[in-house]
């Protein structure tokens, strides 16, 4: 520290930049419940999807064609059973074999290079940050989108201070997932 002082500005900044390349994040170990999958799943297609209703709602205007409750009912039962295919496809993600890492209890590592989800000193697998396609920052979590039916939920809970979070806000500020 007593050296920072001495150094030019040009070289402060090289200084903190070399530091921000080197910090980790190392987070408290988590395990995402399989109802908080499944709900999230579901509301993340349904915004994502919005238009399908649009669809059943054109599907009910068919009342004003021909009068008959058919037209209703019809496009509420094919929206719910659209509801309940995502639901299953996700209730389906949970109980498949290969996906039980995700459901297990794990630490993350996170550095401006790669999220390392660690279930153990020797087991874990790196997710790069060029596989996040975006991220959504709730009241009381970061999530961090792989596709639509995969993602990273970090509870703001399981960060050890609030300078963990705020430099996750950083990193994914520099990678643009974030304004």
């Amino acid at each position: 520290m007593h050296s920072f002082h001495l150094l030019n500005q040009r070289d402060r900044w090289i200084f903190a930049a070399v530091t921000f390349e080197n910090m980790i994040i190392k987070t408290k170990k988590y395990q995402l419940p399989t109802t908080t999958y499944i709900k999230m799943g579901l509301v993340s297609i349904l915004k994502e999807q919005w238009w399908v209703i649009l669809i059943a709602l054109a599907i009910c205007c068919g009342y004003f064609w021909i009068a008959s409750i058919w037209w209703i009912v019809g496009a509420l039962i094919a929206y719910a059973l659209y509801v309940l295919f995502w639901a299953i496809q996700f209730t389906g993600v949970t109980q498949m074999e290969q996906n039980k890492p995700i459901f297990q209890k794990m630490a993350y590592e996170i550095d401006s290079r790669q999220i390392l989800m660690k279930i153990n000193t020797k087991e874990g697998m790196p997710v790069q940050w060029n596989m996040i396609k975006r991220v959504v920052i709730t009241k009381d979590a970061f999530v961090l989108y792989l596709s639509k039916a995969q993602f990273i939920h970090l509870p703001f809970r399981i960060f050890n201070s609030e300078n963990d979070k705020k430099f996750l806000e950083t990193i994914l500020k520099r990678k643009e997932l974030i304004n």
